[in-house]
């Protein structure tokens, strides 16, 4: 009985110091580092056997041929203008109010969440908004909280939205009509409350004023074909989503395509743009899979699918509300994708009706709002800001997380739940 006691607590230690640095970053190394060094000291140490590592980091693939391809796409937009184009329609559009400004971005991440993910809306989108309130000489930090709060708020709108949908559901999401049965209301509960929240926190940072009237740069044809890119993925994914297909090998390939077709145009050469990707958050992401391996052969799972199945049992409302709750505050532990895994294996053994298992969907999409390592959209986003010379920490996210997320969780669960 001791040996394994003792084998759970070191599996369980040495995930919880490497979730600590991935939120702290002690001498701000990077995210990737303390993900990938837990990963493999759990390996070293035979706590956890290198082919089960490798089968958690296989569980990843469709994720990193997704990121990869929307990273390509933003970095290919960003080289070209694209993101400084859209920054001077948005500017000239809000008339020098920040407040319009305010709802113009936010209703764009809306639409970018929605078609095209969060994890979009963190790498595409965020450089262009930065780009807007820098072309409008406004405080930036409220108009990009809006890119990390919309990226999750929005993420169940439709089975595109968040590539934790695909982690949950096992790749196998209910058809579209039903998604739309049981989300369409609670998106609509969430993207409310998230906008009301964060205007209100934000609100006295916007200030009174914003440049009225900019210059309306030209796309270059590289700019053309990026932007062109970018809405035929959206169309892509879309139609790819509805026949059930896989996510990760379309947005590789629309990223390298539209890469390729602008360089092309403009007889560039590539390595600057690979080198300008930010590669190591593929490394996290296997990180992150390879600990939740360690953390479910304690046997976690089991005990999560005993749960939900007796609780189901007593209350399915009841049942829904915790669980969905819980595992909203458990994403901020150890990223939503991983949570998203853990569920996922937890409702394939429990067969927890199906109220439940969209409650826990809304808790794995919603909760991450809570904290800067919810959801690899925020971890993204941070990336994504820190390119532009700006940062959050921990305690100043979690201040604005605080009152944002609780209030759009419980309405969208309730809403969820109130459906039945």
């Amino acid at each position: 009985m001791t040996v394994p006691a003792t084998h759970d607590i070191a599996i369980w230690g040495i995930a919880a110091l490497a979730t600590a640095g991935v939120v702290v970053r002690p001498f701000k190394l990077p995210e990737a580092t303390w993900a990938v060094a837990g990963a493999a000291l759990l390996v070293v140490l035979g706590l956890l056997p290198s082919a089960d590592a490798l089968r958690a980091i296989g569980k990843g693939g469709e994720v990193y041929l997704f990121l990869t391809g929307m990273m390509l796409l933003s970095e290919i937009a960003r080289r070209d203008g694209v993101f400084d184009w859209v920054a001077a329609i948005a500017v000239n559009a809000a008339r020098g109010s920040p407040a319009r400004l305010f709802a113009l971005v936010y209703a764009i991440g809306i639409v970018v969440t929605t078609f095209l993910s969060n994890d979009a809306t963190a790498v595409v989108l965020t450089p262009a908004v930065f780009a807007a309130a820098k072309t409008a000489r406004a405080e930036p930090l409220p108009y990009l909280f809006i890119c990390a709060f919309i990226a999750n708020a929005a993420s169940f709108v439709l089975p595109i939205s968040n590539p934790a949908n695909l982690v949950l559901y096992g790749n196998h999401v209910p058809p579209l009509a039903q998604w739309l049965g049981s989300f369409a209301l609670p998106s609509l509960a969430a993207i409310g409350a998230t906008y009301l929240a964060l205007r209100w926190v934000e609100g006295k940072r916007l200030g009174s004023v914003c440049a009225a009237r900019v210059d309306q740069p030209k796309l270059s044809p590289g700019g053309r074909t990026a932007l062109g890119g970018i809405v035929l993925t959206a169309i892509v994914l879309t139609a790819v989503s509805a026949f059930d297909v896989p996510l990760g090998w379309p947005t590789l390939a629309m990223g390298v395509l539209t890469a390729a077709t602008a360089l092309v145009r403009e007889r560039a050469a590539p390595w600057p743009v690979l080198k300008a990707i930010s590669w190591p958050v593929l490394p996290l992401v296997a990180g992150l899979f390879v600990l939740v391996e360690a953390v479910d052969s304690t046997g976690v799972t089991a005990a999560l699918a005993a749960a939900l199945r007796s609780g189901a049992e007593t209350s399915i409302t009841a049942t829904g509300a915790v669980a969905g709750g819980l595992l909203a505050l458990g994403s901020n532990l150890i990223n939503n994708l991983p949570a998203g895994l853990i569920a996922s294996t937890a409702i394939a053994q429990a067969q927890p009706p199906r109220q439940v298992v969209d409650a826990l969907l809304i808790g794995v999409d919603l909760g991450p709002n809570l904290s800067i390592t919810g959801s690899l959209a925020t971890i993204l986003w941070l990336t994504a800001i820190r390119r532009e010379g700006v940062d959050v920490g921990f305690v100043r996210f979690l201040k604005v997380g605080a009152v944002v997320m609780p209030p759009a969780l419980m309405l969208a669960i309730g809403v969820r739940l109130a459906l039945g």
